[in-house]
């Protein structure tokens, strides 16, 4: 027993430096990374009445901090403290994993509850794990716990925000509700903290200081026979979204998501909720054919958000007597002006954006590595792409063998003024003007069945010439979200070994909407990009390129082989044979 005591004392110790004091909104934090990024609940930061606050380390230090990023319907925020000196660093926890957590495992909590720690020391209580994976109804759409970590080891208002870690010093969980009693003083025994895995998957998003959303596929489920392994998830209502365009209708079975086989509604929505909006991951569904045959489909799927009330929920149960979180946001009638703090200078506001200024510094890092692979900026002139390939798009699954060449007139435009986009595919002419108000929607989408690939080859062409400045309606960095690189074997998905992970431009020009997929690895590659997507319409499938074999075209990599596609389809997939690009004359 003694042994036991003295490795608990020796890993609080450890940990300890580097749990945060959140004094202007009365939480607690953790810093994760030595230069001060630290984890939070949103309703810590919302009882702050500002982006700029003040925290406490149990150096006895009081520091400046900055919001970064929120996740509201997760009841997560990330801060940034400031150091004393530049160059300085704080100590950090190191990130658990929390699938790895079972019922009985013990637990450490710690915080500043009652906010009573004048010297910034935070308290410690051990408890066990309860439970795992448990879901908690929303307040709205805000407040959600999905996939939480139950816990009876003691929190208290105050403790919100705060770490939760296992015997191994990792962190595994943000504390955050708490069942209280005698008008929220006395703790009963029931806790919930969010699972640092869940966490995981929006932290890329909240270090580029998004206001970031939960995921919804657009569908209601029930389950039909309740027989343990037996039970079965049922499509009972679906509304316009990628799902019902991948094929998703009433009465479909949900065999599985995200790679895990489905048992019950309460477990879908604990998967459901770990992740972002935006996201493309795979379903498996089933239905009974007309010839009352079982047809089984593996898809792809992106995923909607839930703060717009996108999916309706009738006869969904209220979140009746459970647990809410500690003190609680409290409601704003505006948030005062910001007050003289170094902090103030490390926050830019924008519309959908929790803090602006650390898009704009994940922007330059990404676009710094991608123009490694080279700098066309100067190539402001025509753009010529010679290619033969296999077009497919009309022609069965075969495919035919044809020419296709595209060329991005920089003022081929009828005023003389503006781009020209052209295309012979297969001796068929194509031309866009994609800042001409006046083409038609029809036009727009050429060539046919590939959804825009004239637009979309303008808007790559857009981006390797001017960058962040060819796309003034809207630029911004998305996070990291997967990415699935073309299988040679269409009839193998196999999602699970093609992802990869992806750093994510998204911008706005011409009216469309794009996603920029960018290489994360650290090697040569890092920056590359891997391909994008091109949206007419939000309501319809996204123009898709891939892009791969890179090689070395005066002073610059491009790609030498494309793969189109729209919406389950190949449109076509194709070689280039030569890139021509001009300066403006």
């Amino acid at each position: 027993i003694r042994k036991m005591e003295e490795e608990r004392i020796r890993v609080i110790q450890a940990v300890q430096p580097s749990v945060v004091a959140v004094l202007t909104g009365g939480g607690s934090g953790v810093l994760i990374s030595e230069d001060g990024y630290a984890l939070t609940n949103f309703h810590v930061t919302e009882a702050a009445r500002g982006p700029v606050m003040k925290c406490g380390l149990p150096d006895g230090n009081v520091y400046d901090a900055v919001l970064v990023g929120l996740d509201k319907v997760g009841d997560v925020a990330l801060i940034k403290l400031l150091p004393k000196k530049p160059g300085d660093t704080f100590p950090f926890a190191k990130l658990g994993d929390s699938d790895k957590l079972q019922a009985g495992d013990w637990s450490l909590a710690m915080g500043n509850p009652f906010l009573l720690a004048n010297d910034f020391t935070p308290t410690v209580t051990y408890g066990l794990v309860s439970g795992v994976h448990r879901y908690q109804y929303p307040e709205g759409t805000l407040l959600e716990y999905t996939d939480c970590i139950q816990i009876d080891t003691s929190i208290n208002p105050g403790n919100s925000g705060g770490p939760l870690f296992n015997m191994q010093g990792e962190l595994i969980g943000i504390n955050g509700r708490g069942s209280f009693e005698k008008r929220g003083r006395v703790n009963s025994g029931v806790g919930y903290a969010i699972s640092i895995n869940q966490i995981k998957n929006f932290l890329p998003q909240l270090k580029a200081g998004l206001d970031t959303d939960h995921a919804s596929l657009g569908f209601r489920l029930e389950t039909d026979d309740e027989e343990g392994g037996l039970a079965k998830l049922i499509v009972k209502q679906i509304i316009s979204s990628d799902a019902m365009r991948r094929g998703v209708d009433v009465d479909d079975q949900l065999v599985s998501f995200a790679g895990h086989r489905l048992r019950s509604v309460n477990q879908f929505k604990n998967l459901l909720g770990l992740y972002p909006k935006g996201w493309r991951l795979p379903i498996v569904y089933r239905r009974v054919n007309d010839k009352k045959q079982i047809e089984t489909h593996e898809t792809l799927v992106r995923l909607m958000g839930v703060q717009r009330q996108e999916l309706p929920q009738p006869g969904q149960p209220p979140p009746g007597p459970g647990p809410r979180p500690g003190p609680g946001p409290r409601p704003r009638s505006g948030e005062a002006p910001l007050p003289d703090s170094p902090a103030r200078k490390l926050y830019k506001p924008k519309d959908g954006f929790a803090n602006y200024y650390f898009n704009e510094l994940e922007q330059e890092r990404l676009l710094k590595a991608f123009h490694k692979h080279g700098d066309f900026g100067k190539a402001t002139g025509d753009w010529i792409l010679r290619t033969t390939g296999t077009l497919y798009a009309g022609v069965g699954s075969r495919g035919k063998r044809v020419v296709a060449d595209f060329t991005i007139r920089s003022k081929g435009a009828r005023d003389r003024q503006n781009p020209l986009v052209q295309g012979i595919v297969d001796g068929l002419d194509y031309s866009l003007e994609p800042l001409s108000d006046e083409e038609k929607p029809a036009t727009r989408r050429d060539p046919p069945d590939s959804g825009g690939l004239l637009m979309a080859l303008y808007q790559y062409r857009q981006l390797l010439v001017y960058g962040a400045k060819g796309f003034v309606t809207s630029f911004s960095h998305g996070g990291v979200e997967p990415f699935y690189p073309p299988s040679e074997d269409q009839t193998k998905p196999d999602y699970a070994k093609r992802r990869v992970d992806a750093e994510v431009l998204r911008t706005r020009h011409a009216g469309v909407d794009g996603k920029w997929y960018f290489s994360k690895n650290n090697d040569e590659t890092a920056g590359q990009l891997l391909g994008f997507e091109i949206w007419l319409d939000p309501d319809e499938d996204p123009c898709e390129v891939y892009l791969a074999d890179y090689k070395d075209v005066g002073g610059g990599r491009l790609p030498h082989r494309l793969e189109i596609r729209f919406g389950d389809k190949v449109y076509a997939n194709l070689v280039v044979n030569a890139w021509k690009k001009e300066e403006s004359k």
